[in-house]
């Protein structure tokens, strides 16, 4: 058995990350926008006239891809699910250009041999200048990768939602290629595209990635609390608590309180919650 707690510290992927307003325009297509070809605060995210990227795309510029697939790191890769992702902007990601992106495994926590291990990671993404523009968190969970010691204390969960009635439900559609499209932003992880890969994985059929169900939450709260301004969003944070799958309907309920958006979306068909614990910062 590997002992993954030997990758705390390591810089897994460092990269140049040149992009065009075509690479932005995928990205919001992906999450659903443009689905209304007359409605206009959308176009701004999907046409290049006066195209703006949206906050969560700093998931995908930079992104290290499918690296736990590597043989040398020793994952069992097909047991391998997104937990929790944290994305904080500290400028505006330009709608074209290059950024510069490092990830490194800030710690790796043991949950023992039946329940694997979680993977935190950190990417910061930076201008040509040096100037920081957004910060990146992510835990992965490696459901076949326990068992090996070292530090076994998991962090403190994300926060739940109040407990009231939510002041806004905003149910946006996925659409059935979804996971297809997404996996042209980077994260070709075959779970999500090819059907044999995800019998085996325990699931029916190819699950959305965590981080493209985030991104159609964040359209929610985009559209519901800040009028389709992105740069209002500054932060957005969420544990992903159960597969989302393409072409559902996501129905996100949202409680807003002193500036935060506190969020938890429900896959509508089947009445599974998948994301939990959510927050967004909005200013303005």
């Amino acid at each position: 058995m590997k002992d993954h707690s030997k990758l705390t510290g390591q810089v897994i992927d460092q990269r140049k990350a040149s992009y065009t307003k075509e690479d932005t325009i995928l990205y919001a297509l992906a999450l659903g926008l443009g689905s209304d070809p007359t409605h206009k605060q959308q176009l701004r995210y999907v046409y290049e006239t006066k195209l703006t990227a949206l906050p969560t795309m700093a998931m995908v510029i930079a992104y290290p891809g499918f690296w736990m697939k590597h043989p040398e790191y020793g994952f069992e890769w097909q047991k391998v699910l997104h937990a929790e992702e944290t994305v904080k902007l500290h400028g505006e990601i330009p709608p074209e250009g290059t950024l510069y992106g490092e990830t490194i495994v800030e710690e790796v926590v043991d949950r023992g041999i039946e329940k694997g291990c979680f993977v935190y990671l950190r990417k910061s993404l930076r201008d040509e200048k040096g100037k920081i523009i957004a910060t990146v968190l992510s835990n992965t969970l490696a459901r076949g990768d326990g068992g090996f010691g070292g530090a076994s204390k998991s962090r403190e969960r994300l926060p739940g939602p109040p407990e009231r009635a939510p002041d806004h439900i905003c149910d946006l559609p996925s659409l059935p290629q979804s996971a297809l499209l997404y996996r042209l932003c980077g994260d070709m992880n075959p779970l999500h595209a090819d059907p044999e890969v995800a019998v085996n994985a325990g699931f029916e059929r190819p699950i959305l990635h965590g981080r493209c169900t985030m991104g159609i939450a964040m359209h929610a709260i985009l559209r519901t609390c800040c009028d389709y301004e992105a740069a209002r969003i500054k932060s957005m944070q969420v544990r992903f608590s159960a597969p989302f799958l393409p072409g559902e309907t996501l129905r996100t309920e949202i409680w807003l309180e002193d500036g935060i958006a506190y969020f938890r979306s429900t896959a509508l068909e089947r009445g599974v919650i998948v994301l939990n614990s959510g927050s967004s910062r909005i200013e303005g």
